[in-house]
């Protein structure tokens, strides 16, 4: 993809710092992955309801939410899965520019695709966060019947049996969804939070 060299960026009046000071918290990109069924939607959201009850500016961009609409031109092959998290990377970017604790929810199944969504923003404002679980674990919830599907062959490039998915080697924190429960998930990314800085302490 070429950029237009007829575009200009324009710096705006209102600063990033000045929308932090209203929300009275520090944006930052909350990015779950993990496989398909780990739980990664389900841990964003909890972690967005805690946050939001606590007052906080924050928003879920969800992987099914987003492919209904930004990215409902694209299917699952390799390179579209690599324009997905790309789109998804500059749209986290702008949120986090606008003050919002922005919370994503993808398989994001390769490293190279995460890591440029990480260097779209300052050091420190990506936080990956990966949620493990074993995919025995994951066909046996199978929520959405895709790992039957996939094992029938009629999702040729299902993650994690037709397609790759490469695990976060160096993450600021992993979870294991098959053996800690939703409240204690949600408790360790908070303190994560608190820890970097992102929360004054811990919301009650």
């Amino acid at each position: 993809m070429t950029k237009s060299s007829n575009t200009v960026w324009h710096h705006a009046t209102v600063t990033r710092a000045d929308r932090e000071r209203l929300h009275q918290h520090k944006s930052a990109i909350l990015w779950f992955t993990g496989l398909s069924g780990s739980g990664k939607s389900t841990l964003a959201h909890a972690v967005e309801d805690y946050l939001h009850k606590a007052s906080c500016t924050t928003f879920v961009l969800d992987g099914d939410n987003v492919r209904h609409g930004l990215c409902s031109d694209l299917g699952f092959s390799d390179n579209d899965r690599v324009e997905n998290i790309r789109r998804i990377g500059e749209l986290a970017k702008l949120m986090v520019e606008a003050g919002i604790i922005t919370l994503t929810a993808f398989i994001s199944p390769f490293r190279s695709d995460r890591n440029a969504a990480r260097n779209l923003v300052p050091h420190g404002d990506f936080l990956e966060i990966y949620c493990q679980c074993p995919i025995e674990t994951c066909e046996q919830r199978d929520v959405k019947g895709l790992y039957k599907k996939a094992r029938a062959g009629h999702i040729p490039h299902f993650t994690g049996i037709g397609s790759p998915y490469e695990a976060p080697e160096h993450p600021e924190l992993i979870i294991d969804t098959h053996e800690q429960s939703l409240a204690e998930s949600v408790d360790k990314v908070i303190n994560l939070l608190v820890e970097r800085g992102m929360l004054a302490s811990q919301p009650k």
